[in-house]
Formats: C-alpha cells, sequence, structure tokens
C-alpha cells in the first residue's frame, strides 16, 4: 500500500466540502500551524478552522489545540478505510469554546478526544457544517 498523509487529507477534504457549500475558503500554509482552513463569510466576518484527521477509529491528539473567538475544530476519521476513496468519512465541526467538554485529560498529560466519547456526546457537531458559513445560508 502507498504512504498517505492523513492530515492533508483531512484539511483537503474539509475544503472541498466547503467549497461545494459555496464558502469563500483558504487553505492555510505552513509545517506547525494552529490554523489550517481560513473562511471569509463576509467583509466583517472571518473564522478559522483547525483539522484533525484521524486514519483509525481511537483518537485525535489535541495538545496544541487553543480555544479562541472564531476558531472551530473539525474532526474528521476516515473509519480505518483512508484507502478506500467510497467510504465517506464521519466529520464533527464544532466551537473550539465547546472543545474542553469533550476532551479526556489522560494522566500522562496528554489531552484526547476520543471517537467513542465525540459519537456518544457530540451528536449535535456530526456534519454540522452550517456553523462555518455565513448566517442565514
Amino acid at each position: 500500500m502507498a504512504a498517505y498523509n492523513t492530515n492533508l487529507a483531512g484539511e483537503f477534504y474539509v475544503l472541498s466540502m466547503l467549497y461545494r457549500l459555496g464558502a469563500d475558503a483558504m487553505l492555510t500554509l505552513g509545517n506547525k500551524k494552529s490554523v489550517d482552513i481560513a473562511i471569509v463569510r463576509s467583509p466583517s466576518d472571518a473564522i478559522t478552522v483547525d483539522v484533525k484527521a484521524l486514519a483509525g477509529k481511537t483518537g485525535w491528539p489535541v495538545d496544541n489545540f487553543r480555544e479562541r473567538e472564531g476558531h472551530f475544530l473539525a474532526l474528521i476519521c476516515f473509519l480505518g478505510q483512508i484507502e478506500k476513496p467510497t467510504v465517506a468519512p464521519e466529520i464533527y465541526i464544532l466551537p473550539s469554546t465547546e472543545v474542553r467538554n469533550i476532551t479526556y485529560f489522560a494522566p500522562g498529560g496528554r489531552k484526547v478526544i476520543q471517537l467513542s466519547r465525540v459519537r456518544r456526546d457530540g451528536k449535535k457537531y456530526l456534519d454540522a457544517w452550517t456553523q462555518l458559513l455565513p448566517k442565514g445560508e
């Protein structure tokens, strides 16, 4: 099997979906970035998105994630089938101000969002693309 880059696959998947929904979105560049996508909803309203992609079915590390107004987290789970383009990923989109509510704080100091927990406690975030679009769309 060829190697793949899970994070880039996730970022481009989110960007593709935003374009399909008519959003004015752009991918940011850099190796260690906390903003993956910027979205201009109106001349006076811009938001940012941090994309976390998961090839398997366990959890997303969020050690470097920072909460701030106008910032969102997109959690992409390729369900252990990233190499199969016919299998759509599971996607959760949540405001950064709500990330803490579903984060597991491990005894060693790691912060992780577990897939099982977001499925149980974060159903309202499943495919919640409208949060990223201009109000009224």
